[in-house]
């Protein structure tokens, strides 16, 4: 757990993974340290959806791959709201298109733990 922290507390986090069991850990340990979970989406279509109708989003969390659907569109859909978030994902950093490369990138297996850090320091 992340209490002593707290650095999720009050946050509404957006999470954006296909795999159900990583996505419940993170959803998990999230809520366990105060965050607000938005989500999660296992779909890019589902993911746009949430970041258009969700007025305030803190962070976001977003696997690359998601049933074989690259989840670049949400992440463009984020920064354009100047929302911050990461890459939580088995790709390599390679992978990331040039406009999204100063994203930060945990490679899979990545505890929700260090998705935290990697998100708010």
């Amino acid at each position: 757990m992340l209490q002593e922290s707290k650095r999720l507390s009050g946050r509404r986090v957006l999470v954006v993974e296909d795999e159900y069991f990583i996505a419940a850990d993170i959803v998990r340990t999230f809520r366990a340290d105060g965050a607000e979970i938005i989500g999660p989406a296992g779909t890019v279509e589902d993911a746009l959806e949430l970041v258009h109708s969700t007025p305030r989003i803190d962070g976001a969390i977003l696997d690359i791959n998601l049933h074989g659907e690259m989840v670049y569109p949400v992440a463009d859909a984020l920064a354009k709201r100047s929302v911050p978030f990461i890459f939580a994902t088995g790709y390599d950093k390679a992978a990331v298109p040039e406009r999204h490369a100063g994203i930060k990138h945990c490679e899979k297996p990545v505890t929700p733990e260090a998705i935290a850090r990697a998100l708010y320091g």
